[in-house]
């Protein structure tokens, strides 16, 4: 399977404009796939991200980062280590 089948890129799609995204999806499911995509597009594996690098990527797309960023590490996209110092890719 695709990437873009994995993260149901038609449905992803719609809710961007010029690149950034329009709203945060309040259901969940739609909002997982907002996630994966973010998760596949704005960061590598293996790597290792401070929070301000987390938070200028997501600044990228949309101003509430510090909202994507907690959907991100709660949804277990990212993980970030026990004293917040590095964030990293768990997908």
């Amino acid at each position: 399977m695709s990437d873009n089948a994995a993260t149901g890129s038609a449905a992803v799609t719609a809710l961007f404009s010029h690149g950034r995204l329009t709203a945060i999806p309040r259901r969940t499911a739609r909002r997982e796939q907002v996630l994966t995509h973010l998760a596949q597009t704005l960061f590598e594996r293996e790597r290792d991200y401070t929070e301000r690098q987390v938070n200028e990527a997501l600044l990228t797309v949309h101003d509430d980062f510090p909202a994507l960023r907690r959907y991100l590490v709660t949804g277990g996209h990212l993980t970030r280590t026990r004293d917040g110092s590095a964030y990293r890719r768990a997908r």
